[in-house]
């Protein structure tokens, strides 16, 4: 029986799928505020007095990244199971969404404090950096079941399109955040952008909350709590059997790896290192996503036109550029074009990477591979910011140069990514 397609604005005025995509649209505005933008730039200004202690800074933002990806890989794979078990997404969605406000929230209210120090530093910093940990976190840990909430909102011809309707509303949010702390916060100090970034978040994503239900479903016995864990070491080792897949995989990581590490550390290393001014480096960044929108447009027809295989290598290489742009102490202006190459590789990996899976999975396991390949995903977030701050907190006193060999390493990561890469056979078939 043919399935009934319907059209893109029947789609999109639905308002299970109108919902579904304002939490794209809610998530962004704490992604982009609070991970990207202003946490980094609080921690600078509280730690960064001077260039030594400004790697010292860069450091205490990868490891908190990196701590907070920690806890979500440790935590995944039992989500899993919950979901396979009783079906339930809606309710953990609106859990953890509710944890990551009242995280971000606590930023904003203890941000400023100094009312005694602990480990030398105002108590204020210690318990923003702990909350937004717990914040990012939860941030994670409800985006793992608002995305298996979209295999019910419509079938196979339709879910790319309900899809590609969240990620565009979520440049929007991108964009509505940022004008939004303008406009309200101003010249505040810094750590009010957190309480804003955290209710801004809670408001937009009230519709899901009120509007989407799970579709009911028999609850199945209870499984065993090592299960998750066990499923993607299985299927770990199955995907060894297809080497396509396999190296694919594995050239993913590392390129995501460097993506991840790249938009984590932006905002200190254009600051510290390059010398934008915070907002300057705002101004940058919503350039950067505009070009990540243009990027996810225009690589899908590249993708159609050149094949998945060439055209994640041009991805990469881009990527590769941007960073190496960045590296080298060059004009200030050059960090333009380095922002928006980046903005361009980072619209278009998801798309080609995606796609990749789909083409290179064997048929009826598709399933399986896109939870490797999201838990490579997860497992890259921790390692590259974790290189990262340690090449600052090792290289501290040699001031910039910490970040810019810090820095570089990310295209030693995306050159290994491509070595891989070009093992891969797009019908999937041995090397």
């Amino acid at each position: 029986m043919k399935e009934t397609v319907r059209r893109p604005m029947e789609l999109y005025l639905t308002l299970p799928i109108l919902a579904f995509a304002l939490y794209d649209f809610a998530n962004t505005i704490f992604s982009a505020n609070i991970v990207t933008l202003f946490f980094p730039q609080y921690v600078t200004e509280m730690v960064g007095t001077n260039p030594r202690l400004e790697q010292i800074a860069s450091t205490v933002i990868a490891y908190a990244n990196a701590v907070a990806a920690i806890l979500l890989i440790a935590f995944a794979p039992l989500y899993g199971v919950m979901m396979d078990r009783t079906g339930r997404r809606r309710r953990y969605v609106i859990l953890f969404t509710l944890l990551c406000v009242t995280a971000s929230v606590g930023m904003g209210i203890f941000g400023g404090m100094d009312t005694t120090r602990w480990f030398g530093l105002p108590n204020g910093l210690v318990l923003t950096i702990l909350f937004f940990v717990a914040a990012k976190f939860a941030f994670n840990s409800g985006n793992v079941f608002y995305d298996a909430m979209l295999s019910s909102l419509g079938n196979k011809k339709e879910i790319p399109l309900i899809s590609g309707y969240g990620v565009a509303l979520g440049y929007m949010g991108t964009l509505f955040g940022i004008f939004s702390v303008l406009l309200i916060i101003g010249d505040r100090a810094v750590h009010h952008t957190f309480w804003l970034s955290g209710l801004l978040f809670l408001v937009f994503a009230l519709p899901l909350f009120l509007i989407n239900r799970d579709p009911p479903r028999a609850q199945k016995p209870k499984q065993a709590f090592l299960k998750g864990y066990r499923d993607i070491y299985r299927t770990f080792v199955e995907a060894r059997e297809y080497p396509s897949i396999f190296y694919f995989m594995i050239a993913y990581f590392f390129v995501n790896d460097a993506l991840a590490t790249a938009i984590a550390m932006m905002q200190p290393y254009a600051t510290t290192v390059v010398g934008f001014e915070p907002g300057t480096f705002l101004i940058i960044f919503m350039v950067a996503t505009l070009f990540s929108i243009i990027g996810a447009i225009v690589f899908s027809f590249i993708n159609r036109g050149f094949g998945s295989k060439r055209t994640f290598v041009i991805i990469a290489v881009l990527l590769a550029v941007a960073v190496a742009i960045a590296a080298i102490p060059l004009p200030m202006w050059t960090f333009w074009i380095a922002a928006s190459l980046f903005g361009v590789a980072m619209g278009s990996t998801w798309v080609v990477s995606r796609t990749m899976i789909i083409e290179l999975s064997p048929e009826g396991k598709e399933g399986q591979f896109f939870g490797l390949f999201a838990f490579s995903a997860k497992m890259s977030a921790v390692i590259g910011p974790f290189i990262y701050g340690s090449i600052t907190l090792i290289l501290a006193d040699y001031g910039v140069l910490a970040s810019r060999m810090a820095i570089t390493s990310l295209i030693v990561m995306i050159v290994i990514g491509i070595l891989f890469h070009l093992k891969v056979k797009e019908d999937g078939s041995p090397v």
